[in-house]
């Protein structure tokens, strides 16, 4: 266990998952703090700060402390105030539509680093949020299967996303047009960290679509046998939420999914998404 002496953690999970406390990012932090917080964002790899009374200003200069934040979404609205940070507001006029399991938009070249997501107003109840560990999963694999995907790659296409665009189509001109905008990328089926050196397996529910050089039908059993291993409480941590949380985590060796057992109930929250790990 790592010695953290300016910031207060308690590991929520053996797998994922640590709170952080004595922190308060309205009044900005020292580069010791954030060095730490970064240490146990690498080792736990979705840390929970609870209780903070943040601006989006406050939001935007936390998040440039570990890397360059996203320009605007294609999709989700932004703040009007920063165009980098992204209004989740859903509800019954806007239903939520990240209650899958995903890694942040694998179908580009390089995927985002890591999410910064701000809770500013949650329902009295439901709306939790979940995270898997990749790194688990990958370790507590069979070492036969370890072997047969160490070499593997797999392609990531817009996956679910394509609901925005088909939706009330009728010739999929739209859906079309989407690829062609979003494109597609192929990844290694299994990573190493970049930092803590450890591996884990890359692909995801949401958008993986093939394992290259397999038949369609290897392709999907080999993946629906990953799926359910990956998809063990062993692997998972799951955050209720509170007024003014802060989730921070690793999008390259995590998956999250958003429940969405909260409606008629209103949910706000701000994300803003860092696209490179500047700490390398």
């Amino acid at each position: 266990m790592r010695n953290y002496r300016h910031i207060q953690l308690e590991p929520l999970t053996p797998a994922i998952g640590a709170e952080v406390s004595g922190v308060d990012l309205a009044a900005g932090m020292s580069d010791d703090v954030l060095d730490e917080i970064y240490s146990a964002l690498i080792d736990h790899h979705v840390i929970f700060m609870k209780g903070q009374a943040i601006t989006v200003g406050d939001h935007l200069k936390f998040a440039e402390s570990f890397g360059d934040p996203e320009p605007p979404h294609p999709i989700y609205p932004h703040h009007p105030e920063c165009r980098q940070v992204v209004v989740l507001h859903t509800g019954p006029h806007n239903p939520p539509d990240t209650d899958g399991w995903h890694t942040d938009v694998t179908f580009r070249k390089t995927p985002p680093f890591a999410s910064i997501l701000w809770a500013k107003q949650i329902p009295s109840i439901g709306g939790d949020t979940l995270w898997t560990s990749l790194v688990s999963a990958y370790e507590s694999l069979p070492q036969g299967i370890q072997s047969e995907i160490e070499e593997l790659s797999a392609v990531h296409d817009m996956g679910d996303f394509r609901n925005d665009f088909a939706v009330g189509e009728s010739d999929g001109e739209r859906v079309t047009e989407a690829h062609q905008r979003f494109g597609s990328a192929i990844h290694p089926l299994v990573q190493t960290h970049p930092v803590s050196g450890k591996k884990f397996v890359f692909a995801n529910e949401g958008f993986t679509q093939h394992i290259v050089g397999l038949k369609a039908s290897d392709s999907s059993q080999l993946l629906s046998l990953l799926y359910h291993h990956i998809n063990q409480p062993e692997h998972q941590v799951r955050f209720r939420w509170s007024q003014g949380a802060i989730a921070m985590w690793d999008n390259r060796c995590t998956w999250h999914y958003a429940t969405a057992d909260y409606l008629p109930n209103e949910r706000i929250m701000h994300r803003i998404t860092v696209m490179n790990d500047g700490r390398l």
